[in-house]
């Protein structure tokens, strides 16, 4: 008893097995095919129409005893209500005369008249006592013992009655006829009406189990037709690898699943874009950083002890550590830009901020500066972010022109928008590379200076992207070009 109570007591030893973890097990030695979504949708539909099938079987049958019993009442109501009128308006046929209160005359003429469905009987008391009956077979007789009391019944009795070949409704009226009564009992059994129901609910769940077979097929086969589309998707995605994301899925129709599939094709084009600038930002990022590097490296293996050289190496490796850290700040704000948060909108005037970025920008280089626009109106917007958008393209500007050029700040409320532009009368963007000069690192090849990290109108698309905008371009060579900021413009910002 110590051993036993013990051994409960303890945990399972090494080796053994626990019900959790059996039951935790279960599903992964499961076949595939019994793990697969198409099984257990089939399984689950196929359990919703054997519970409904189950369930309409129940009801036809609860139905039809129903109606069983107001049939077999109705049939009742019909004989007792013959008999009534035999006893009320009838002759007898010997002596063509009413039977008056020979009512054990009325008796033998009905019964002699009325022959019994199957199932059906017909009792008669005279006297308090058994009288006669439509039959002398055994069933009937039993029925007699059964029902021997309601010889002298007074009011119109209806019951149910059980014997060995089952329940029997009965349904007795008394006669009155002067001193002398008689009784006329009705009696149906339900045995054989209970039998046609259970026959009727046999062809039924028959019929089920055929319907149920037949529409388990056909469901297996319409929901593989249905999940059909997520195998393409489940096919489609195995097949995709980091090198090659130009697989997609054909769409047909307009459902749930077509709609999946579109966002996937989607999702497929994001990755595909994200990846394909992935590469090229890193592509172009170890070029643009490998120069300064090798630069600084450079002059610093071969740097001598002579204090001027050394000062000289150090400035010039200082100068390209600075350009490297703006590159690196680029690419930050490039990378921050796509994140939430990046803006902090404010009512920004137009005036302010056209003169504010006048200001900054004639600092960059001696040029012609002027403002354009009527500069009226108050946006909504990061005032920071645009006006750094604004001396990026001041500056890129400054590039390309030379100290006899105009360059012009503008901006303007128009058609529900804000227009900020920067234009100049400078050398022009061929019409070529007017689609590329927003790409990162990019350089126009008619540039004067080299300056730069090649970043500067990248950010500046990114900044009006962020606000919801976008930027335009309109040049030609020798003819100068205008970057146009064009933002939207929330209702009640226009006119403050």
């Amino acid at each position: 008893m110590t051993m036993t109570t013990t051994k409960m007591m303890m945990g399972p030893t090494m080796g053994e097995s626990t019900t959790d973890g059996a039951t935790g097990g279960l599903g992964s030695r499961l076949p595939h095919w019994a793990r697969s979504a198409r099984t257990r949708l089939a399984i689950s539909v196929l359990a919703l129409l054997a519970a409904a099938s189950l369930v309409s079987v129940l009801a036809l049958r609860q139905i039809l005893i129903s109606r069983t019993g107001e049939r077999v009442d109705q049939a009742l109501e019909q004989e007792v209500s013959e008999f009534r009128r035999l006893a009320a308006l009838g002759r007898d046929p010997r002596t063509g005369t009413p039977f008056g209160e020979n009512i054990t005359r009325v008796f033998e003429v009905f019964l002699s008249r009325n022959v019994p469905t199957e199932g059906e009987a017909f009792f008669t008391f005279a006297g308090g006592q058994p009288f006669r009956s439509s039959s002398d077979r055994d069933p009937e007789q039993r029925v007699l013992e059964e029902i021997a009391g309601l010889g002298s019944i007074t009011d119109t009795t209806r019951g149910e009655v059980r014997t060995d070949e089952g329940e029997v409704r009965y349904l007795a009226v008394p006669i009155d006829a002067g001193v002398s009564g008689g009784v006329f009992v009705v009696t149906i059994s339900l045995a054989n009406e209970r039998d046609e129901v259970n026959e009727a609910v046999r062809v039924a769940v028959g019929v089920s189990i055929v319907v149920f077979l037949v529409a388990a097929i056909i469901v297996f086969a319409a929901v593989g037709r249905v999940l059909a589309p997520v195998r393409v998707l489940t096919d489609t995605a195995r097949s995709i690898t980091e090198s090659d994301l130009t697989q997609r899925i054909d769409v047909e129709g307009d459902d749930e699943l077509a709609e999946l599939a579109r966002t996937f094709n989607s999702m497929l084009d994001r990755l595909e874009a994200a990846f394909s600038s992935q590469r090229r930002f890193l592509s172009d990022a170890g070029h643009e950083l490998r120069t300064p590097i090798t630069i600084v490296r450079g002059h610093l293996e071969v740097m001598g002890e002579d204090p001027e050289e050394r000062r000289e190496t150090i400035a010039l490796v200082t100068d390209e550590l600075d350009r490297m850290g703006r590159l690196v700040d680029d690419l930050l704000l490039l990378e921050r830009a796509q994140r939430p948060g990046f803006l902090r909108p404010e009512p920004v005037p137009l005036e302010e901020l056209a003169s504010e970025t006048l200001a900054k920008a004639s600092a960059i280089a001696p040029r012609s500066w002027r403002l354009k626009g009527d500069r009226e109106g108050v946006i909504e917007a990061d005032r920071q972010r645009i006006q750094q958008a604004l001396l990026n393209l001041a500056e890129n500007a400054a590039k390309h022109t030379s100290e006899e050029d105009e360059i012009q700040i503008g901006a303007e409320l128009r058609d529900g928008r804000a227009r900020l532009w920067v234009s100049d009368t400078g050398s022009g963007i061929d019409p070529g590379e007017q689609g590329r000069v927003f790409e990162r690192f990019h350089r126009v090849e008619n540039s004067t200076r080299e300056e730069g990290t090649g970043l500067g109108l990248a950010l500046v698309r990114a900044i009006a992207e962020a606000h919801g905008g976008r930027v335009e371009l309109v040049s030609s060579l020798g003819a100068g070009a205008t970057f146009t900021l064009v933002l939207p413009v929330r209702r009640g910002d226009e006119r403050r």
